[in-house]
C-alpha cells in the first residue's frame, strides 16, 4: 500500500496573536496619508497656482476728464469718462499650446458714446491678444499676440505670491513697460493687498494726420501731428497670494502738438483718477478671494489634515497590530 504523508498545517505558535485586517488597513490608511500630506504641499500645492485659462471678467474704470468732441471740434471738459475691459481666455489656444491665452478689449467712452453700446463708436477702443506662462506670468511670444513683442511682468495680473519690490508692468498705450514700486498694505473692501505706484512722463507714441489749425498751423491743411501720451498717476491693487488686480487706478492723458513742436495743442482724452466702480472691486475681490480659498486648500489645509488624520491612523494601526488578536480558541 502506499503510504501517504499526513499534510502539514501552518498554524500559529501557541499563544501567539496575529494582526486583524481590520488593524492593518488603519495602519495602511495611515500611512497612505502621511505619504500623501508631504505630496499636496510640495508637488500638488506649487502646481495649482497656474493662471486660468478659461477667464471671462469685464472691469470697468470710471472718473472725471475731458475729451475731444469731433463733431464739435472743441474739448469738452468735465465730462465722466468709463474704461470698460474685457478679457476673454482663448480655452482651446491655451491647451493646445500650454500658455494662457488672453483676448483683451478696452474701450474708453462719454456718457454718450456709451449709451450706443458699440465700441466702435467709442472714443477709443483697443483690442489685444496676450500670452503669458501659466506660472511665472512671464510673456510668450507666440499664438498671435499682439502687440508684438509686450514685456514685463506684470499685464492684467501680477505674477503669484507678490513681493514687497518694484515690478515691470505692461503700459499699452505707451507700447513699453512703466516701474511700479511697492507703496504699502491697502484694504479693498475689506480684503488686504498690496498697493503699486507709478507715472509715465510725456511721451510721443505715434502721430496722426489732422487739420494744421487744430495743432497752430492754419496755414497747413493738413499735418502729420504728434500724439503724445502721460499717465501722472498709477496705482494698482494686487492681492498677494494670487496676484490678481482688486483695485486699479489711472490717469492718462492722450495730446496732440505740431510736428517738431515742444507743447501740447489738443488735449484728445484725460482721465483725472479713473478707478474701479464698487461692482468692480467686489467682482475682484470675490474671484481673489475664492482663488485664495482653493489654493489654501490644496497647500495648507488638505496637508494639515492628511498629516494630523495619518498621524492618529497610524498610531492607532499600529497600536491594533501590536496588541494583535488572540488565537481562536482564547478569550
Amino acid at each position: 500500500m502506499r503510504r501517504t504523508r499526513p499534510r502539514s498545517h501552518s498554524r500559529p505558535h501557541p499563544g501567539s496573536r496575529t494582526a486583524s485586517p481590520f488593524s492593518l488597513a488603519v495602519l495602511g490608511l495611515g500611512t497612505f496619508l502621511l505619504v500623501l500630506a508631504p505630496m499636496l504641499a510640495w508637488y500638488v500645492a506649487p502646481r495649482a497656482q497656474r493662471t486660468p485659462t478659461d477667464t471671462d471678467v469685464t472691469t470697468v474704470f470710471t472718473g472725471p476728464g475731458s475729451y475731444f468732441d469731433t463733431a464739435e471740434v472743441a474739448v469738452k471738459d468735465g465730462q465722466r469718462l468709463t474704461v470698460t475691459r474685457h478679457v476673454l481666455g482663448d480655452v482651446r489656444d491655451s491647451e493646445r499650446s500650454g500658455r494662457a491665452v488672453w483676448d483683451v478689449s478696452t474701450t474708453i467712452d462719454s456718457p454718450q458714446t456709451l449709451a450706443l453700446k458699440d465700441p466702435r463708436r467709442s472714443l477709443r477702443w483697443t483690442v489685444e491678444r496676450w500670452v503669458t506662462d501659466r506660472r511665472t506670468n512671464a510673456p510668450v511670444h507666440c499664438c498671435g499676440e499682439r502687440p508684438t513683442p509686450f514685456q514685463g511682468e506684470a499685464y492684467l495680473k501680477f505674477p503669484f505670491d507678490v513681493q514687497k519690490r518694484t515690478y515691470s508692468w505692461w503700459d499699452s498705450t505707451l507700447g513699453s513697460t512703466v516701474p511700479l514700486r511697492f507703496a504699502g498694505v491697502v484694504r479693498v473692501q475689506g480684503h488686504q493687498g498690496y498697493r503699486f505706484t507709478g507715472s509715465v512722463r510725456p511721451t510721443e507714441v505715434g502721430s496722426r494726420q489732422v487739420p494744421g489749425r487744430l495743432v497752430g498751423r492754419a496755414r497747413q491743411g493738413q499735418v502729420q501731428a504728434e500724439e503724445w501720451y502721460a499717465n501722472s498717476g498709477i496705482e494698482l491693487v494686487a492681492d498677494r497670494r494670487t496676484g490678481r488686480i482688486i483695485n486699479a487706478r489711472i490717469s492718462p492723458r492722450l495730446t496732440l502738438r505740431a510736428p517738431g513742436g515742444s507743447r501740447d495743442k489738443v488735449v484728445l482724452l484725460r482721465g483725472e483718477g479713473l478707478e474701479f466702480t464698487e461692482k468692480t472691486q467686489r467682482g475682484q475681490v470675490a474671484l481673489a478671494r475664492d482663488d485664495n480659498d482653493r489654493l489654501e486648500l490644496v497647500g495648507v489645509t488638505a496637508p494639515l489634515s492628511a498629516l494630523a488624520t495619518g498621524v492618529v491612523l497610524a498610531a492607532a494601526g499600529m497600536g491594533l497590530v501590536v496588541r494583535g488578536r488572540p488565537p481562536a480558541g482564547r478569550s
